[in-house]
């Protein structure tokens, strides 16, 4: 009767329906754990926690809505769309640069006219750019050596939309960073070239570090994480409150809503908020979350590893790597094994429109994933004419 119910759910949608579920999962864990930590903030704010609640609950629903409409689009087409992304993707960064809004010392967010949103122009260069790479290293396959027609382009496109982010948001920018350098190992560039681009991209992030607009924040966050004993309790108050939450927590938690640490740790709704589900669910809980993701990677792994284009190949990898390698790092800083930075748990953090990029980066992979299955039935059907 269960199963029954279940087929029912899911009848009108295509792709891996283990992929669905975990989408559902993660969005029903995050509208528990942000009504628990938002406390503080609506305070602030002088509203409610429940409208904020609401404003939260309106965009993982829009989310869903956006997911279900990009994977009933054919894979393919994004292809295109990865050129207008790209034409769009570069002017808009150098816009957020110098007309952008600042907050903590970085200028990431850009206003959408008439609506009362903003959105961080990374989110839009993430789509843009591992897109722009799957086509292009899918077409390019028969001359992927040449270095005029295929590398140049190529590593011109990374080191570009890296510099233009790493400016602002420089743990973005190195994410990104990696998930293309796994696009050009995935894609065949030979060594040489893969080196010489790992090379731009250090000399541009040294750059970023010792001349960029956040030169200052960068070291002193560094030096925060590797020499805690010798900086002020202020500097590392986020880090230490985050790991009073882990480890308060113990194996089952504290039970829903009765964190203490959701009051006084910084963004625990949004950066910090794995600390205030490990806490109020144990390590069980925080484990179980971790579980999730990975069941996530491996989901993806198969989708890619039965993409017969090269384009839907590398697509949904990159987006898979892209999504999964941003969930373990917010993760890894939550528990002090990296130095603080904004990086929100992908369908989890209370995070505005950046869960809606992320809603369209998982109807896109469902999107190479329901390709895959009707052509598994047209082989199948085939088959059983013969």
């Amino acid at each position: 009767m269960q199963a029954i119910q279940i087929d029912n759910i899911f009848s009108k949608t295509k792709g891996d329906r283990w992929i669905w579920l975990i989408v559902v999962l993660l969005s029903m864990i995050s509208l528990l754990a942000v009504y628990s930590s938002i406390g503080t903030l609506a305070y602030k704010r002088g509203v409610g926690a429940e409208s904020i609640l609401m404003k939260h609950l309106a965009m993982v629903v829009g989310g869903i809505a956006l997911m279900y409409i990009s994977h009933k689009l054919d894979y393919r087409y994004y292809a295109g769309i990865s050129k207008v992304l790209m034409i769009l993707t570069i002017p808009l960064l150098m816009y957020t640069l110098v007309f952008g809004s600042h907050v903590n010392d970085a200028s990431r967010w850009i206003a959408i006219p008439g609506t009362g949103l903003s959105f961080q122009t990374s989110d839009l260069a993430k789509l843009a750019l591992i897109t722009y790479l799957a086509r292009t290293l899918s077409r390019k396959q028969e001359n992927i050596k040449d270095v005029k027609q295929s590398f140049i382009p190529i590593m011109g496109s990374v080191c570009v939309v890296f510099i233009l982010i790493a400016l602002a948001n420089l743990s973005t920018a190195l994410m990104l960073f990696g998930v293309s350098i796994l696009l050009l190992i995935m894609g065949r560039i030979s060594i040489k070239q893969i080196a010489v681009t790992c090379l731009a991209g250090l000399v541009l992030l040294t750059g970023v570090v010792m001349f960029g607009p956040r030169r200052k924040t960068y070291a002193s966050r560094i030096h925060s994480y590797m020499h805690p004993e010798k900086v002020s309790k202020d500097k590392n108050f986020q880090s230490d409150h985050a790991k009073i939450a882990i480890a308060t927590g113990g194996l089952f938690g504290k039970g829903p809503g009765k964190s203490t640490e959701k009051n006084i740790l910084p963004e625990s709704y949004s950066d910090e908020i794995y600390a205030i589900i490990v806490e109020e669910y144990g390590l069980a809980g925080g484990f179980a979350l971790v579980g999730l993701y990975l069941f996530l990677l491996y989901r993806c792994i198969r989708i890619v590893t039965k993409a017969p284009k090269a384009f839907g190949a590398l697509l949904a990898a990159g987006l898979s790597f892209s999504l999964t390698i941003q969930a373990f790092a917010n993760m890894a800083i939550a528990t002090g094994m990296g130095p603080v930075t904004g990086v929100p748990l992908p369908l989890v953090s209370m995070g505005g429109t950046s869960i809606l990029f992320t809603s369209v980066a998982f109807g896109i992979i469902l999107s190479v994933s329901r390709d895959n299955d009707e052509g598994n039935k047209v082989v199948v059907g085939e088959i059983r004419e013969v």
